[in-house]
């Protein structure tokens, strides 16, 4: 006798990455088990950050607080570039020594995290503490026969790596690679042999160090490959940043790194596009040219800043308007406001299943997207839709109170993502509290006209009024 079982079809979603080097979605699975190891390319610390670095910065958090959402211990480094010839030329500009100028705009790099909500990364190495190491990968390269050295400084000889030019798809030939650059950036389809020790010249003024490679500095691109194998090891699973790093500074790195290492450098390399500003690239000349500062200043919010640079699919442009800023704090004062209706929220014991099913397949439609390639759009979305079909019940009373613990933990579980919502509770002094009691007999009295003018007091005050079946619920006012 056979008896047929069914099981019901289940789906446990993966997390696909869009991995630039393949250029295709792929199932994302890091080497060691549970362990994540991310590195990110950081700031360049010769003046404020920009709104298009604060963006790829935003959605490198998005990222790693993904990973711990599905359960992932993450190792996170994001390095400073405290020596390069920005920052050299910038503090001779201003006659300051490097570390002085560069401390500043650390310091103010720090400030700008903080502002937008992105949490840490596990540490933040600077270039200028690893210059032995960066001279003893250099020392490696030249014995493996990579490296040359021409007038005191050392180039990587690109058409010695066989690899090279597989993540950008720029195709390499002799005839293009037999100029020495010196520079730190160059054009997009200049693959030419690159610095990867300066040595010391006038323009260096007090930069420098002496040591196994002669008195110099070192290159752009070798710092974050000697920083961050010598952290997270030879082979990282993320390594993230702007498309523009990908050709050169991305491909110099795997060069420089496997070249020695033999292993593959980076498993998934994930890189998010351009940011423009009402239509345009964003430029001083055109007067569109914004730090997180610079927006403060007109008196926008960091949190809706955060919203509006997260919002988009970050392989995606996103144009950074004004009006931009502004949907986004409604669409974060509708999630919100929900929020707060919930805690607030006096319910009767029991369990409302048709609410309680709808909370449980918009957790899941959320999550179905961020593993498809954290596709925000689509996440929020479903967010909102939630937000909607929730009002309805929050209208009705018909929340108990096991569909409250379970929608709390929904906006847990989102914001734990997003990093916009407040658990601000809103506490009322004696005098305000005086004023609803007030407003609450008047209307048992249908005094209608002191009603009213308790409600403008209170607005006055920052407090929105809402009647409800259930009395009267009070919110601040967000105008």
């Amino acid at each position: 006798m056979y008896i047929n079982i069914t099981f019901a079809d289940t789906q446990i979603m993966e997390l696909r990455l869009f991995n630039s080097l393949g250029k295709t979605k792929e199932v994302f699975r890091p080497k060691n088990g549970n362990l994540v190891t991310v590195y990110c390319c950081g700031p360049t610390v010769y003046d404020y950050t920009h709104i298009g670095n604060l963006r790829t910065f935003l959605f490198e958090d998005i990222l790693t607080r993904y990973l711990e959402y599905k359960g992932y211990e993450v190792k996170f480094v994001m390095n400073i570039t405290d020596v390069d010839d920005k920052t050299i030329n910038s503090s001779r500009k201003y006659n300051t020594t490097l570390k002085d100028y560069t401390k500043k705009f650390t310091d103010e790099f720090f400030k700008d995290l903080k502002s937008l909500n992105i949490r840490e990364a596990s540490l933040y190495p600077r270039a200028t503490e690893y210059i032995q190491d960066i001279e003893n990968h250099i020392i490696k390269l030249q014995n493996e026969d990579y490296c040359y050295e021409s007038e005191g400084s050392y180039y990587f000889s690109i058409n010695k790596f066989a690899g090279y030019g597989r993540l950008s798809g720029l195709e390499i030939n002799e005839s293009r690679n037999k100029t020495r650059l010196n520079e730190d950036e160059y054009t997009k389809d200049n693959a030419q042999d690159f610095a990867l020790w300066k040595a010391w010249d006038n323009d260096d003024g007090d930069v420098y160090w002496e040591g196994k490679l002669g008195k110099g500095r070192p290159g752009w691109h070798i710092e974050c490959s000697v920083m961050s194998t010598k952290i997270l090891g030879n082979e990282i699973d993320i390594h993230a940043g702007g498309v523009d790093l990908i050709f050169p500074h991305h491909e110099n790195e795997i060069a420089q790194t496997e070249a020695i290492t033999k292993k593959q450098f980076v498993r998934y390399w994930i890189h998010a596009e351009h940011l423009i500003v009402e239509g345009k690239k964003m430029s001083k000349s055109e007067g569109n040219f914004f730090t997180l500062r610079d927006l403060l200043d007109k008196g926008y919010d960091a949190n809706h800043i955060r919203f509006l640079l997260i919002a988009s699919h970050y392989r995606s442009q996103l144009n950074f308007t004004f009006d931009g800023i502004k949907q986004a704090k409604e669409n974060i004062d509708r999630i919100q406001e929900s929020y707060s209706k919930v805690k607030s929220l006096e319910t009767e014991t029991g369990c409302n299943s048709i609410l309680s099913k709808i909370t449980k397949e918009s957790i899941d439609s959320f999550e179905d997207a961020m593993d498809n390639d954290l596709d925000m759009p689509v996440a929020l979305a479903s967010i909102f839709r939630f937000v909607r079909d929730l009002n309805k019940y929050l209208d009705d009373n018909e929340v108990l109170e096991e569909n409250k613990s379970e929608i709390l933990d929904y906006f847990k579980k989102i914001n734990s993502i997003l990093g916009i919502l407040s658990n601000e509770t809103i506490k009322l002094d004696e005098e305000i509290k005086q004023l609803i009691r007030e407003r609450d007999e008047a209307r048992e009295k249908k005094d209608w006209n002191k009603s009213d003018k308790i409600r403008d007091e209170l607005l006055k005050r920052g407090y929105v009024v809402e009647d409800t079946e259930k009395g009267t619920r009070i919110k601040r006012n967000q105008e």
